[in-house]
């Protein structure tokens, strides 16, 4: 099996190019489902949030208020220290886990929006980067997630910039036209990975 990582900026048509290699066969492990993996009811990780930050942070059905435990470590860098401490460990093992499981295909995707953040880059190269203009990125996220202005701002400023990504990058994909070539310039990419790890 070989691996190789997908990652970009919040809205940055990300999602898009990995529904694009999964179409073409190759299985996709995407960072934020498995993080929602581990804060499933009954899993260790939810019970350490709770101890870490109180009962307050469960819905009614005891499953987590991911929009309040985001709201409250947003704008506190300890409390998000805090909260990353609980949660990657558990998301890089249960990641482990379905690596493992997939050891028979012939090639693996990792999304993550924060491999370049986190220092991950080089264990996923050739690392794929999709990069939509800013302005684009605020408009989708206002359009999307019903985020004002400048609300869509300070996520936009929460993640390291494009270029830091660009810089990090083996192949870039640019999102700055249509749908329709975002999705051609996904096949062309997924090409010139197979190319480097399968020939």
């Amino acid at each position: 099996m070989r691996l190789f990582g997908l990652t970009g900026g919040i809205a940055s048509g990300k999602s898009t190019v990995a529904a694009v290699f999964r179409a073409e066969g190759v299985p996709v492990i995407d960072a934020d489902e498995v993080a929602r993996e581990v804060v499933m009811p009954g899993e260790p990780a939810l019970e350490a949030i709770v101890a870490a930050f109180g009962p307050d942070v469960l819905l009614a059905d005891g499953t987590l208020d991911r929009k309040r435990v985001g709201a409250l470590v947003f704008d506190d860098a300890s409390l998000r220290a805090k909260l990353n401490a609980i949660v990657h460990p558990a998301i890089a093992a249960r990641s482990a886990a379905h690596f493992a499981r997939l050891e028979a295909e012939p090639l693996v995707c990792y999304d993550a929006a924060l491999l370049v953040e986190r220092g991950m880059a080089d264990a996923f190269r050739p690392l794929v980067v999709v990069a939509a203009p800013r302005d684009l990125q605020r408009a989708r996220l206002v359009a999307r997630d019903g985020l004002t202005e400048s609300e869509a701002e300070a996520r936009l400023d929460a993640q390291a910039p494009v270029e830091a990504k660009i810089a990090a990058a083996d192949l870039v994909i640019h999102n700055d036209q249509d749908p329709t070539t975002l999705k051609e310039r996904a096949h062309a990419a997924l090409a010139e990975v197979r190319r480097r790890l399968l020939t």
